[in-house]
């Protein structure tokens, strides 16, 4: 016995691949807009990363990229704490 696929109409595919469009420019401009915001005033760094995350539902570069601002993040986390800790004023040399 043999199960039956249904067949994607055209529409939705369509949707599906409006969807995708939308994300994938949506990513592109807030991180846009977080790489403007290092050298204006605004949250920079935390605008780079929302647009990675929306990217990283599409696309593995973005994945990578976002996994790896998360590892560095947290190495600066401990960095700092630990320097806090033992009383060191110069946390990030």
């Amino acid at each position: 016995m043999q199960i039956k696929q249904k067949k994607k109409s055209p529409l939705i595919k369509t949707i599906n691949q409006a969807r995708r469009l939308i994300k994938i420019v949506i990513g592109f401009t807030i991180a846009l807009a977080g790489i403007v915001m290092l050298v204006t005033p605004g949250p920079g760094i935390a605008t780079i990363v929302a647009g990675l995350a929306i990217l990283a539902t599409e696309y593995v570069w973005a994945q990578r990229l976002l996994k790896r601002f998360k590892k560095e993040a947290i190495n600066v986390k401990n960095h700092v704490v630990n320097n806090f800790k033992n009383g060191k004023k110069d946390t990030l040399k």
